[in-house]
């Protein structure tokens, strides 16, 4: 099969017509406290999976250095040495460093460490396996200074190991492990363990030395390093020197008003190599390069981006950074991807993140789209590839995944938002070939849903295979934790995403010309309509809830409403009436009537329930179980938090959408101001954000912020 790659145009293709405003990313001037986001990891043409290094830029912590950071490979520093000072970490510095330019895979800043000595980097994430950092030293003095740089690597995991001068090359090289966590392990993902380095500067180094600790100078409270050995000293291979810190010096005397430049490379590959020289070449290619080319090749890739005129520095800060988010995590075909995919995080590497793709993790290819329509087709192409003859989709797919957790007889697929994703991004790419593939592909899955999800056959479905899974809220769920298990309901999420894909394919059939079959999926979510205003709306309390599956009530077990539960039992009747954030999908999927749709926002705009500082919570805040910073019992989810948006702008509510958008949008900002991470989920009630960084879908802000301002 041919394999298809997104690749970026190469920088003598760049046009004249891509504008300053276009280049937001190259005309920055951001501090530490801007809402810049600074994780770094190749871009598509030069990634791959198994070896696969993204850095974090740790800019903003007073107590720490200027690192690049990999939270397995490790760190790669710098430290300033004058004849009396030593500068190493931040509070230490004359001014702290502005970012001038920042995309997915390049960044480049300044500083000064020492008064009248400014300091230019670009550090780029050339590949998967290597780094770039660049050094640009001027004495903006009238006075000849001199200055000693020490670029150091330093473990965060163990120590380096077999630690060796390169012979004929400025640096050398070391070993170090990495270990993959259990998820990792029980689905068999591929993972590289014994690992070898290389760190190459781009000229000849006076010295260097190893040393475990920063320790500090008592007169000067600077920091300092020890053990220091003199380039001409070579290690006896028997004696396999270990370090956590490896470092090299160079020192540099600048005329007044003049500069140097050195460039140091961090490369990683996998010990077992045949051949590590030519790793080791590449690594001194790199070297040479003219960086500037990937600057451009950047303004090139995000030139086709929507220009918002929304007139806040920070949402446009936020904007511009959320499709490097977004950019950063699409990777080249491999393996059984002949499409590109995505993964959740670069960096940090977390294992259920580094699978392959999910449903509703692909609800941030509707802002993605903006950037790269084929690449975000390609994405679902992934799905359609692997799509099985009944029509079902794994609940993962990956290069080395195919993840199906059979369970009670069934295979666990994700939440179906699939047709409605084809459909958002058809909507953007106008690319009916897509639109065709898509829909039969479609077709299929939803079938698999009908056929497979409503056991009593009752025109309602319930979740299925690994029900809590499946459902995508698959930890401190109230329902789940308090009342039963997920397949033991109608479930009022399920059956409004169903009614949602079935509208979805009825538009993507009358597009292609069949009609018939059009006005099938339309009468099917109106059945769908039908039954879940008739068992799942409460009209005493006006909102939307689990149903039991057997007899339709609102009471788990079955028999409680007819008080056959003894009364000392920790059972109450009408316990699925829990007001969860699902609710509201009857806004997004068009379920909800006029005054249906208006009792609903009465509940999303009560601050007692759902409208909290920061967004709607997953779970009502008068609910006992809820927790602004738990998982599914009160945090902000971005997606979920669109999908509501949407919800009230189809319904007219335009002034509540818009301050909606404005209570994510302060909490996601806030973030990325002072860690500079996108998260997973976000608290509703204060500045905090958990439990994994860096993830994708969170991305989807950029998509929310194109619809806010449509409806400026």
């Amino acid at each position: 099969m041919t394999r298809k790659l997104i690749i970026s145009v190469s920088a003598f293709l760049i046009l004249a017509s891509i504008t300053s405003a276009q280049n937001y990313l190259s005309h920055l001037h951001a501090s530490q406290n801007d809402p810049i986001f600074t994780t770094y990891a190749a871009a598509i043409s030069r990634s791959q999976f198994t070896i696969n290094e993204g850095y974090q830029f740790v800019w903003y912590d007073p107590q720490r250095g200027l690192d690049f950071v990999n939270e397995r490979a490790g760190n790669i520093g710098l430290i300033f040495k004058t004849d009396d000072h030593t500068v190493y970490r931040l509070d230490q510095y004359y001014k702290k460093p502005v970012i001038t330019a920042s995309y997915s895979d390049l960044v480049k800043f300044y500083y000064y460490p020492f008064k009248d000595m400014r300091i230019e980097e670009t550090f780029l994430v050339y590949s998967s396996k290597i780094a770039i950092r660049e050094v640009k030293i001027t004495n903006e003095s009238p006075f000849e200074k001199n200055i000693s740089v020490l670029p150091f690597a330093q473990s965060n995991a163990g120590s380096y190991s077999d630690i060796e001068l390169l012979p004929d090359k400025d640096g050398f090289t070391f070993h170090h492990k990495e270990f993959p966590d259990g998820w990792m392990n029980d689905h068999n993902i591929p993972f590289v363990e014994n690992l070898k380095d290389v760190f190459m500067l781009s000229q000849p180094f006076k010295s260097w030395g190893t040393f475990n600790v920063f320790e500090k100078d008592r007169d000067t409270s600077q920091s300092i390093f020890i053990n220091r050995i003199k380039k001409g000293n070579l290690f006896n291979p028997v004696d396999k020197i270990e370090a956590k810190i490896i470092s090299a010096q160079d020192e540099f005397v600048i005329a007044g008003g003049k500069s140097s430049t050195i460039r140091l490379v961090k490369g990683t590959e996998a010990d077992s190599i045949n051949n590590f020289d030519l790793f080791e070449n590449r690594c001194q290619e790199a070297l040479k390069l003219d960086l500037n080319n990937f600057l451009k090749e950047d303004e090139a890739a995000y030139s086709r981006i929507p220009q918002l005129k929304i007139n806040n520095s920070d949402y446009q800060a936020l904007y511009w950074n959320a499709f490097s988010l977004l950019r950063q995590c699409i990777m080249p075909p491999e393996g059984k991807c002949s499409y590109n995919y995505y993964i959740f995080s670069r960096e940090p590497k977390w294992g259920w993140g580094y699978g392959g793709q999910v449903f509703h993790e692909s609800l941030s290819m509707l802002a993605y789209v903006y950037m790269n329509p084929l690449s975000a087709e390609n994405s679902q192409r992934v799905f359609i590839e692997r799509q099985h003859p009944d029509g079902y989709i794994n609940y993962r797919t990956g290069p080395y995944l195919d993840e199906t957790i059979p369970t009670n007889g069934q295979l666990t697929t994700s939440a179906p938002w699939f047709n409605w994703e084809n459909w958002e991004i058809y909507n953007v790419s106008h690319d009916k070939k897509f639109l065709a593939e898509a829909y039969e592909s479609g077709k299929k899955f939803f079938d698999f849903w009908l056929k497979n999800r409503d056991s009593n056959h009752d025109g309602l479905c319930e979740w299925g295979g690994n029900a809590v899974l499946e459902c995508v809220r698959d930890a401190y769920v109230a329902i789940w934790d308090e009342v039963g298990d997920p397949e033991n309901f109608d479930a009022v999420d399920l059956n409004m995403m169903l009614v949602k894909e079935a509208k979805s394919l009825s538009k993507m059939a009358k597009e292609l010309g069949h009609e018939e079959e059009s006005k099938f999926y339309l009468e099917n979510a109106e059945k769908r309509t039908e039954l879940i205003n008739k068992y799942m709306w409460d009209p005493e309390t006006k909102f939307y809830y689990q149903i039991n599956k057997n007899d339709r009530s609102f009471t788990f077990p079955e028999g409680m409403s007819e008080g056959l539960l003894s009364e000392d039992s920790h059972k109450k009747k009408n316990d699925l009436k829990r007001k969860e954030i699902i609710a509201f999908l009857a806004l997004w999927s068009g379920v909800a009537s006029k005054e249906q749709a208006a009792a609903l926002v009465k509940h999303l705009t009560d601050p007692k329930e759902f409208w909290r500082k920061y967004g709607v919570p997953s779970l009502s805040a008068g609910d006992p179980y809820y927790n602004p910073i738990g998982y599914w019992n009160g945090p902000v989810w971005v997606p979920w938090n669109y999908l509501v948006f949407r919800g009230l702008i189809d319904y007219g509510y335009k002034k509540e959408a818009k301050e909606l958008a404005e209570k994510v949008l302060d909490n996601v900002g806030y973030q990325l101001k002072t860690n500079h991470w996108f998260w997973e989920f976000y608290s509703a009630d204060d500045h905090e954000a958990g439990w994994h960084k860096t993830y994708i879908w969170t991305g989807i802000i950029a998509r929310m912020l194109i619809d806010m301002e449509k409806i400026n």
